[in-house]
């Protein structure tokens, strides 16, 4: 039986106990929303740095047109960058045809908290049923939450708990998903059973599951980042569910997130 687990937080799992898993990585808000937007914009990759003054050293091998500075510090964009962490800034006209150069707070050390699994992809809420697909024969998936400055975030939970729903059956409903298929950890089922919390909500209130993510994230720690600074817009971005077919993959030799 294959196992599932899922992680609040890097530190709550060494380096070495994810070695020879598949391993998705989850920053909901923002890191791997926007990769994913990356690529599926026409991005030739992403690559992803833990360091300001790394990323800065890395472009200046390149010519400038050849690559796009992107990400952020604390929600805000990188002094001299050319964009921040808003998958709505990802536009084909932005990226497309070119590098991505990227390093983020939370989401590019929790890729590098996962070096030394056998596979690492990135998923998030746009790209749930794609993901899911794609480690749907792993022997043991892992599932790594970013957090948010150190501290555990609902919204990576949730997305979390949305692939788990994906992974069990992808027609499931809130009722009717089940773990048999799965030796589960408590993270994987506190995930699910939150997920499955929120189609129920939205039932009763009406809305879309996307829609009652949107609305639950207004709470979270990482929502309320964005909210203190203006990017009410990338929750709704962010909460959008199945848009997307892109499964990206870091190549360990290259450093590069391409498509899987």
């Amino acid at each position: 039986m294959p196992a599932l687990n899922i992680h609040f937080l890097p530190k709550h799992v060494d380096p070495s106990e994810l070695a020879g898993s598949t391993v998705i990585v989850i920053d909901l808000l923002r890191a791997s929303s926007t990769i994913c937007q990356a690529l599926a914009s026409g991005a030739t990759c992403v690559v992803p740095f833990l360091e300001i003054d790394e990323t800065r050293r890395v472009a200046e091998t390149f010519a400038r047109g050849e690559i796009v500075l992107g990400g952020e510090r604390h929600g805000k964009v990188i002094e001299g960058f050319d964009l921040g962490n808003s998958p709505l800034e990802y536009t084909p006209e932005a990226v497309g045809g070119r590098r991505v150069l990227f390093t983020t707070t939370n989401g590019t050390r929790a890729l590098h908290h996962a070096r030394l699994a056998k596979r690492t992809l990135i998923g998030c809420a746009m790209n749930r049923r794609a993901i899911a697909a794609a480690v749907a024969d792993a022997s043991r998936i892992d599932i790594l939450c970013a957090g948010t400055d150190g501290a555990i975030t609902g919204e990576d939970i949730l997305a979390a708990g949305a692939i788990v729903y994906a992974l069990l059956d992808p027609e499931a409903s809130a009722d009717s998903a089940t773990m048999l298929h799965y030796k589960t950890d408590d993270g994987a089922r506190d995930a699910a059973a939150r997920w499955q919390l929120l189609l129920q909500a939205a039932r009763k209130a009406g809305l879309s599951a996307a829609a009652q993510l949107a609305e639950q994230m207004r709470d979270t720690p990482g929502g309320r980042n964005l909210l203190d600074i203006g990017h009410d817009a990338d929750l709704a971005a962010c909460a959008q569910l199945d848009v997307l077919t892109i499964v990206p993959e870091l190549n360990r030799v290259t450093g590069e997130i391409r498509p899987a």
